[in-house]
């Protein structure tokens, strides 16, 4: 048993606070007056009619005041009672039990990924906060959009794991002899004339044993394969398959990835962003959970999978410390827990050393040849598995093709893509000594939570020169960089111009929803006024005419839309709108392939030719070599480096490396749209203002469904129910004399057994992956929202999620949004108690009635209806919190005490004059106003962030004639 003590400290916060507001109410509403000592003798004000009944004020006595405090201590010791009992309980233990079996299980599947979610909001707020200060943006509403953004990525990334993992499958068998059979097979997006595909062979077999890499250029359609593969293409992407497609020896275009997950594991790009668990060991075993293995048997198979992988000392750490190397390794461990028979893994490579790279090489040659696995694997980096593939695939021009592999793992330029000999510089200014200097540092220091993560370092750049800046991962290149562009007080930084810096995280960096405008603001704050400056250089960095068509439908994409390469570039277009003359670049050459690459270099080495110095932090070797000078970071010491560099640098042995919050990468956009800019098209889903829930599709059919009657009637009985609750003290009059007491307790006690009914009637539509990481990723933006704000509930700002939200995904998403999110946050600052779920009842008819509104409304007219909606949701919210909570706030005695003899007109009057003095005036016209402005403000590109991950429905696909497929690729 665990004891937390900031939950009892909050309840006996609440129970004082409570038992002085009891007293306040006495006074001021002539309830503290009594036969002894008189402390304050107030007049006694009679109010007009028709509040006639009400005296305000009147004489303050000893026993008065004594009388007060003691009528509130019932409630003050329920209050402590209930912070105790929260004190004692372990949530994420309860989470994890009630989302194995029982009728709450995908709800409580949902807050546990919020409660791993909500840890990962504050390192998103500040790396966001970071890169706009980077851009010179002020702090305020509009980080809010990039921070949802990123958000969001991690529910499409957790999505994709459920998915992945199993759950809500059926477990079905698969032949250990045929991982993968294609016949006449092809892959693609789009319809019509806007269709577009890859191209399989004719006759494709990847046998058991061995490892298949997937190789081409960034935006051939690697990743869009192996999610075929995987079955997320079709069953989640939006896209379809002609052909035959066997993985396994099932058709993957009619059989979705959760039914197969025992016998295929992925791992895809980036996973520590599809983390749905809070420790290592949880996420390994979490298949198994989701299973329903039995705890002994699950717990002795993760022990096996980790020592098999080299992740043993890791289990019991926590997902969100670990470094790339580590992260990898352990969504292998979790993809190989069932012992699969075809493991596809996308771009394992990608954000590791060189030390780390040969590591994991050595475990995918180990799967494969040794533990039998058919290893399908897509990546760029070809030399560093070309010696260990059994078969290479070659994806260009819209085909995948065969190629011989290679046995020499040196021989990198006989394979596609590889990397040739470093290509020539281009011109540099002519040095003059000193005077070349524009950026000098001396004795630069960070620190990351106590720990050093750059440890003294000095640093002179000079005009045209491109400078490498290398060392293993977690060594702290990143927090030099950022200490160079954003230098803090005291350091010692001395430049001749503007300091420009490219983060790692350079998503982070878009503000708008198209490439167009992000160009034209980078363009505005650089006072260029319309010349397009950002928009031409982007397009130069492409290769691209910036009149022609396809560089014009760019612009018209949202920039997390964009490939990997291209966002990379779209970053580097804005960040040079202020003509800096020191760029600093963090991983420039992340996912992109050689042809990328030699895109950015040259982009690089332009700028150097100008004579803007260029600092690069980058784990390429080769691509370093290419610079003037490098400099080599070991645990946050910074010496130099001759070139060339040595392929393996050794990684940083502390198992917290400081600089990791800001060094590692973070997902690159959700995971379907990725997939589709991948193969250089996106999916077609539901259009922006079609009605639609994440619970709905049947892309997302799970095997147990909620419909029928049944259902529906349940939903209204509960919520009927619960408004009765709320109104408990205006219909007690209508039940006999002898009941008036037990009408509080019956209310108290229905309210809660309405909202068990609720959440498991609805409960039964949580069983889409999409819908689930969705539900628990907002709610977690909302329980965040909700525990730094302040007011009734501590509701003001997250009525607007709530609002869009239920816009965007419907109704019924919308009430479980709004349970979920009181739910969340009650428990995680151990406020719950019997106010709770009334609380969750208000908060979730906020968000299920905007998914009822109009829906045939033109874009601005939906704000306007949107704002009109928050005031009016937030000043009913107010009266019906107020209203139930009236005769225990004010108790008896008093002007406005409630009274169940009196007539309704009267209690009537008393309510609304205690809801004026308590909340109207105040707190819920403060709510009001905070919902307006952030509605108007930032609502429509979050309506449009949240409209863009709407899971998009399975579409049953003919096969196209020879001649359609002929079209399809021209």
């Amino acid at each position: 048993m665990t004891f937390r003590p900031g939950p009892l400290r909050a309840a006996a916060i609440l129970a004082a606070g409570f038992v002085a507001a009891r007293v306040v109410y006495r006074i001021l509403f002539h309830g503290a007056d009594g036969d002894g000592f008189v402390l304050l003798n107030l007049p006694a004000v009679r109010l007009p009619s028709p509040f006639a009944h009400v005296v305000l004020l009147g004489p303050v006595t000893v026993d008065g005041l004594w009388d007060a405090a003691a009528s509130a201590l019932p409630i003050a010791l329920a209050i402590l009672a209930f912070g105790v009992v929260n004190a004692l309980v372990d949530l994420h233990r309860v989470f994890a039990r009630a989302s194995r079996r029982g009728p709450l299980r995908g709800v409580a599947r949902a807050l546990a990924i919020a409660a791993a979610t909500l840890p990962s909001l504050a390192d998103g707020a500040r790396a966001v906060r970071f890169a706009q200060r980077l851009r010179g943006e002020r702090g305020g509403a509009r980080m809010l959009l990039p921070l949802l953004e990123r958000t969001l990525e991690r529910a499409g990334a957790v999505a994709a794991a459920l998915e992945l993992r199993g759950f809500a499958g059926r477990g079905l068998d698969g032949d250990c002899l045929a991982p993968v059979q294609a016949e006449g097979a092809e892959i693609g997006f789009g319809d019509g004339g806007a269709r577009r595909g890859i191209r399989l062979p004719s006759s494709l077999a990847l046998p058991a044993g061995t490892l298949t890499l997937v190789a081409g250029p960034t935006g051939s359609g690697k990743s869009t394969l192996l999610r075929a593969v995987a079955g997320l293409h079709t069953h989640t992407d939006g896209g379809w398959i002609a052909g035959s497609l066997q993985v396994v020896g099932h058709e993957r275009a009619t059989v979705p990835p959760r039914d197969l997950a025992e016998r295929v594991g992925v791992v895809l790009q980036h996973p520590r962003d599809a983390f749905a668990t809070e420790r290592v060991r949880d996420e390994i075993g979490l298949s198994l959970e989701l299973r329903g293995v039995a705890p002994v048997l699950a717990t002795a198979r993760v022990a096996e999978i980790a020592g098999r992988v080299g992740a043993t000392a890791l289990l019991d750490r926590p997902t969100r410390g670990l470094s790339a190397g580590e992260a990898t390794l352990v969504a292998i461990a979790a993809a190989i827990v069932e012992h699969p028979i075809l493991l596809l893994v996308d771009e394992p490579l990608a954000d590791l050393d060189a030390d780390a790279r040969v590591r994991i090489a050595g475990l995918l040659d180990s799967l494969a040849h040794e533990a039998g696995m058919c290893v399908v694997v897509a990546e760029h980096r070809v030399d560093a598995l070309a010696g260990i593939a059994d078969t290479v695939l070659r994806i260009d021009g819209g085909a995948v093709v065969s190629v011989e592999p290679i046995s020499d793992l040196g021989r990198t330029t006989d394979v596609p893509g590889a990397r040739s000999a470093p290509g020539t510089r281009s011109a540099r200014p002519e040095s003059t000594g000193s005077s070349d200097v524009v950026l000098r540092a001396r004795g630069i220091t960070v620190r990351h939570r106590g720990a050093v993560a750059v440890a003294g370092a000095d640093v002179e750049l000079r005009a045209g020169e491109v400078v490498a800046l290398v060392g293993p991962n977690g060594a702290g290149k990143s927090s030099l960089l950022a200490a160079l562009a954003l230098p803090a007080r005291g350091m010692e930084i001395e430049s001749a111009g503007r300091v420009a810096l490219v983060p790692d995280a350079s998503d982070d960096l878009f503000v708008s929803d198209s490439v167009a405008a992000e160009c034209r603001r980078a363009d505005r704050r650089a006072g260029r006024g319309a010349e397009p400056a950002a928009a031409i250089r982007f397009a130069g960095f492409l290769g691209l005419d910036p009149d022609g068509p396809a560089f014009v439908a760019r612009l018209a994409r949202h920039p997390r839309d964009l490939s990997a390469g291209e966002r990379r570039c779209l970053a580097l277009a804005i960040q040079l709108a202020v003509a800096p003359r020191v760029l600093l670049v963090d991983e420039p050459t992340r996912g992109l392939d050689p042809a990328a690459r030699d895109m950015v270099w040259a982009a690089l080495d332009s700028l150097a030719a100008t004579g803007t110095a260029v600092l690069v932090a980058t784990h390429e070797p080769e691509f370093a070599a290419r610079a003037d000078a490098a400099l080599l970071m070991r645990a946050g010491v910074l010496s130099a480096a001759s070139i060339p560099l040595p392929l393996a640098l050794s990684p940083v042995p502390t198992p917290d490396a400081p600089d990791r919050l800001q060094d590692e990468p973070r997902v690159d956009g959700f995971a379907a749209r990725n997939a589709a800019a991948d193969a250089g098209v996106r999916g077609t889903g539901p259009a922006d203002g079609a009605a639609g829930s994440p619970l709905d599709g049947a892309a997302h059919a799970a095997p147990r469904r909620v419909s029928g009657r049944l259902p529906v009637l349940a939903l209204a009985a509960a919520n009927l129910v619960a408004l009765g609750a709320f109104c408990w003290p205006l219909v007690a009059t209508a039940v006999p004399e002898q009941a008036y007491a037990a009408v509080p307790i019956a209310a108290l006690a229905l309210v809660p057994l309405a909202a068990l009914v609720v959440v498991a009637t609805l409960d039964g539509s949580v069983r889409s992956a999409h819908m689930l990481a969705l539900l628990g990723t907002l709610a977690a933006i909302g329980a965040a929202v909700r525990i730094a704000g302040t007011g009734v509930g501590g509701v003001e700002a997250v009525f607007i999620l709530l609002i869009l939200a239920g816009r965007a995904y419907g109704a019924r998403f919308g009430m479980l949004l709004g349970m979920a999110t009181i739910a969340l946050s009650t428990l995680i600052t151990g406020t719950f108690g019997p106010w709770t779920p009334f609380q969750m009842f208000a908060c979730a008819w906020v968000g299920a009635i905007a998914g009822l509104l109009p829906r045939r409304i033109s874009r601005g007219a939906e704000i306007a209806m949107l704002s009109v909606y928050g005031v009016v949701a937030s000043y009913a919210f107010g009266l019906l919190m107020n209203l139930w909570f009236w005769p225990f706030a004010v108790g008896y005695g008093t002007g406005i005490s409630y009274d169940g003899s009196a007539p309704l007109d009267v209690n009537l009057s008393s309510f609304l004059l205690y809801s004026l003095v308590t909340s109207t005036l105040s707190w819920d016209t403060l709510r009001a106003i905070t919902t307006v402005i952030g509605l108007v403000v930032v609502g429509r590109p979050i309506l449009a962030a949240l409209r863009r991950t709407k899971p998009l429905a399975t579409r049953t696909q003919p096969v196209p004639a020879p001649r359609e497929r002929a079209s399809a690729l021209s």
